[in-house]
């Protein structure tokens, strides 16, 4: 796991991964709750990679769009991630969740996060929405 702290994206490099996650989110199967959401994590390499939320009629096999994001680019061999975006339906806050924020951690605790919300785009870091995440340095102090 990186635990360097990286820069915030600057808004203008922020954008492309907005609209990436943007149209990732048309591609969400959301049938239960209609709650439509798309993620955009970006590579250390640059690439970009996108994930939808995928709801199950057993709701807890269901998988948020970060997660889905973020198992797709493993899946695809990248290992390291400059920075997450999530866009959920206009005007509504979509924060991580709690589960998506520990999914994010085991690569990188301080990764910069954006997220639509109904002021418009949060943008901070995994840090700061999760202070204390729980890494595998825990598993090294038993």
């Amino acid at each position: 796991m990186t635990n360097k702290r990286q820069p915030m994206p600057p808004m203008s490099s922020a954008e492309p991964l907005l609209e990436a996650a943007r149209s990732a989110r048309a591609r969400a199967y959301a049938p239960y709750s209609g709650f439509k959401v798309g993620a955009a994590v970006e590579t250390d390499d640059g690439s970009i990679v996108t994930g939808a939320n995928v709801e199950n009629a057993s709701f807890g096999l269901s998988i948020c769009a970060e997660r889905s994001a973020l198992v797709r680019a493993i899946a695809e061999g990248y290992r390291s991630f400059r920075a997450i975006a999530v866009a959920g339906p206009d005007g509504v806050d979509t924060a991580p969740c709690g589960t998506c924020r520990q999914f994010i951690a085991e690569f990188d605790a301080t990764m910069p996060v954006s997220f639509t919300s109904s002021d418009g785009v949060v943008r901070t870091t995994l840090a700061e929405l999760l202070p204390y995440a729980f890494t595998s340095e825990a598993l090294t102090q038993t």
